[in-house]
């Protein structure tokens, strides 16, 4: 929980990780894709303050006990939700698997929720994993990569007919969020991989389920929000925009976050640190004191702190229905968690 100004902020932390990347974990022959990806997500940490910027060793295995600190005792996070991220062509035990975020989160089950993951290409062994996955830690979410390398194949489309067969089991399984990884590529990925027109085709087919697109489809911000404003199981993951952007470019900042205020509207949108890229503690605190530099940005909707309430913890809360204390809820909104709650938003705006 964050406070500031007597206002006290429920946090979700929708988008996070605990990976092994350190050279014991690289797959011989694919030791130059294994340290160019682990190297580009620290290029990245760089678009955040300096003094939160870490040593390549600690950046590549973070430590059990740094996580819990970073996160929960110095980072405000009342809830956090592992996204996991497999990239087996380059580490030999997985970069962020369900298996080692479901082991950290055994050891603190009141901190955590497990999302597990599926590659259609896989076929019947990989729905077979998926369904025992989803048995084992109670997923109520997945994360996809659909730019993910796999046996000599680049990436897939949410839109591919095996795709549509993995969603429409994730459905009779319970799973009710579907978190896309659509954004900035970590070489040696390749960018189209990422776009996100596969997500317009799939959200109109399975409309009982939601679309979260981790980054917004960033670069294409204007792609990502002229869909997400027509479909409104479509929501914006932060995961990037705060984290990449808040710091490093506040002008690109503002128009990003009014162009999703505008679009896709604050209904929609949930924070994740992206950690251990970033840190979560000095992007709450720097999103709760966030506005607009001035009016050159005042075609776009306004903010307060009901907004930043929702983003960076509510909104989430009610799509994975996590108990929310009364005094941490909007005023007239009643309880925000309740399993019925985490239904479709309706449309943030009208177009």
């Amino acid at each position: 929980m964050y406070e500031k100004d007597g206002e006290k902020y429920f946090i979700v932390d929708s988008h996070m990780h605990f990976w092994d990347a350190s050279p014991e974990n690289w797959v011989k022959g694919a030791e130059n894709y294994a340290e160019g990806w682990i190297d580009c997500f620290q290029a990245y940490q760089g678009l955040g303050p300096p003094e939160t910027h870490q040593t390549k060793e600690a950046f590549r295995k973070v430590s059990e006990d740094q996580l819990m600190k970073e996160v929960f005792e110095d980072g405000y996070v009342d809830k956090a939700i592992f996204q996991p991220t497999y990239l087996k062509e380059w580490y030999a035990d997985g970069f962020n698997t369900t298996e080692r975020n479901g082991a950290l989160a055994e050891k603190h089950p009141d901190k955590f929720i497990v999302n597990t993951r599926f590659d259609p290409r896989d076929g019947d062994a990989g729905m077979k994993e998926f369904e025992d996955n989803v048995a084992k830690w109670g997923s109520k979410g997945v994360k996809l990569y659909t730019a993910e390398w796999n046996n000599g194949s680049r990436g897939y489309k949410l839109s591919d007919p095996e795709a549509y067969r993995f969603l429409a089991r994730a459905q009779e399984l319970g799973i009710k969020n579907i978190h896309v990884h659509k954004g900035p590529t970590i070489w040696p990925l390749d960018k189209d991989a990422f776009d996100v027109s596969d997500v317009d085709h799939a959200a109109t087919d399975f409309p009982e389920l939601n679309f979260i697109v981790e980054h917004v489809g960033l670069p294409r911000i204007e792609d990502f929000c002229f869909m997400a404003t027509q479909e409104p199981n479509v929501y914006a993951g932060l995961s990037v925009v705060i984290g990449g952007l808040m710091y490093a470019r506040p002008k690109f900042f503002a128009k990003v976050m009014g162009e999703l205020l505008f679009w896709v509207g604050e209904d929609k949108m949930t924070f994740g640190s992206d950690y251990n890229i970033w840190e979560p503690k000095w992007q709450i605190e720097g999103f709760v004191d966030w506005d607009y530099p001035d009016d050159t940005y005042s075609d776009y909707p306004r903010v307060n702190v009901d907004t930043k309430k929702k983003i960076l913890g509510l909104n989430a809360a009610k799509l994975y229905g996590i108990a929310v204390p009364v005094e941490l809820q909007l005023k007239g909104e009643g309880q925000p968690a309740a399993q019925d709650d985490a239904q479709l938003v309706e449309h943030g705006a009208n177009v």
